[in-house]
């Protein structure tokens, strides 16, 4: 099994889940301003990354669980390393975690509805057609 197999490795890296070749968005994480573009379709097989109209309103739900795991997790963290702070260092923190983060959540929310939610599967004879695919 090639490295280009594994659909965790091509989640993880937000690459198309039909061919794990193209990328998810068109920008990275880190511009803030761009941080949510997508390609409508994969630049390498041609797959549609928004199978529906409203899509992605789901990874809401996916998200809110990434959230709700940083808050329970900074939470733990805060409560035994500074002994249980006041309130307001929860809440502070909690809020710092989760902005900072939320580009991050974002983007693997899309992804993982994307790919347990889309339809489509890794398909091997689209990863091995030559870089760009056509778009049948």
């Amino acid at each position: 099994m090639a490295a280009n197999d594994s659909a965790l490795l091509a989640l993880l890296a937000q690459k198309c889940p039909r061919c794990h070749r193209g990328n998810l968005f068109t920008h990275s994480a880190f511009n803030l301003s761009k941080f949510t573009d997508m390609p409508a379709s994969c630049p390498v097989c041609g797959l549609q990354y928004e199978p529906e109209t409203g899509f992605y309103w789901g990874a809401m739900y996916i998200s809110y669980a990434f959230s709700t795991g940083i808050v329970i997790m900074v939470g733990v963290l805060l409560y035994n390393f500074f002994g249980d702070p006041d309130t307001w260092v929860y809440i502070v923190t909690v809020s710092i975690a989760v902005l900072l983060f939320t580009p991050v959540l974002l983007r693997y929310s899309r992804a993982v509805m994307l790919y347990f939610f889309g339809g489509t599967h890794y398909d091997p004879e689209r990863a091995k057609r030559p870089f760009p695919a056509s778009n049948d």
